[in-house]
């Protein structure tokens, strides 16, 4: 069995009165396994982030199934139970900042959870060396880079000891270096603790990364596949108004031109690689 397992899921939020009902959410079905790292991409308004809300139970489909290591998410006792195997990250960091102590708001999640007092220390002082912020646990937050306050907040799930982190569009606030430190973050706990990562993203080059991206569109899975799979389907991408890594769209153009490309690159270095070897 799958560790998530999305079953024909539908949801829909409510509307004024005498607006047609348009599903956020329509029919989607997805499995996700342990330790794997998935992007899931769209355009704004095509339901990735309504998708990630189910995945913690922060939001209940209106029919269909989310299922966590077994448990369904509609079943109000299993709640705690999901929220503490599936963390989730929002995308502005300030919203779940809520002490003025660096380590105290990372002890904010075990604390609720009732966890012993020397334990929660222990998971405090583990989760932001995960993230590189060890050094600053006596800082107050609100005086840390953008990217810093994102691995706070990342440090403040681990501390609940999840098996599953769930990141919706947590660069999205974020300058370059941010956004590096992050991603970095993310590879990292995916890598090295073997923790299974879902990160909401538009940034092409964050989807790179995953060993598996999933395309929404409209409400539904368009396609998904490993990243070479999705982004050598630059036609059907753009189509529905989604961009490429800026090395598949140099591909992309330079095959238009008539130059044989067998593989489409994806990082600057494949692109490196696929000049070269087409000037030979």
């Amino acid at each position: 069995m799958s560790f998530i397992s999305i079953q024909d899921v539908r949801f829909a939020y409510e509307q004024e009165e005498g607006q047609p009902v348009k599903n956020a959410v329509d029919g989607v079905s997805l499995s996700i396994e342990k330790g794997e790292f998935v992007a899931i991409i769209g355009h704004n308004g095509c339901g990735k982030s309504t998708l990630a809300k189910h995945l913690n139970a922060m939001l209940l489909p209106d029919s269909g199934k989310v299922l966590v290591d077994g448990d369904d998410t509609s079943d109000e006792a299993k709640t705690y139970d999901i929220r503490e195997k599936v963390g989730l990250v929002l995308q502005n960091p300030d919203n779940q900042l809520v002490a003025s102590i660096v380590e105290e708001d990372v002890a904010f999640g075990p604390e609720n959870l009732g966890v012993a007092p020397d334990e929660i220390r222990r998971r405090v002082d583990e989760a932001l060396k995960a993230v590189d912020m060890y050094e600053y646990r006596e800082h107050a937050p609100f005086k840390l880079s953008g990217g810093q306050k994102q691995r706070v907040a990342i440090a403040g799930i681990l501390a609940i000891q999840p098996e599953c982190i769930v990141l919706d569009e947590p660069t999205a606030m974020l300058d370059p270096s941010g956004r590096e430190e992050v991603i970095s973050t993310l590879l990292k706990l995916n890598r090295e603790k073997n923790m299974t990562v879902v990160l909401i993203t538009h940034y092409m080059d964050e989807a790179v990364l995953a060993d598996r991206v999933v395309v929404m569109d409209s409400g539904r899975v368009l396609t998904q596949g490993t990243p070479e799979e999705v982004f050598s389907q630059v036609e059907l991408l753009k189509k529905h108004r989604l961009d490429v890594p800026q090395s598949a769209e140099l591909a992309y153009r330079l095959k238009g031109c008539g130059l044989t490309i067998d593989k489409i690159p994806l990082t600057q270095a494949d692109c490196v690689a696929m000049l070269e070897e087409a000037m030979k």
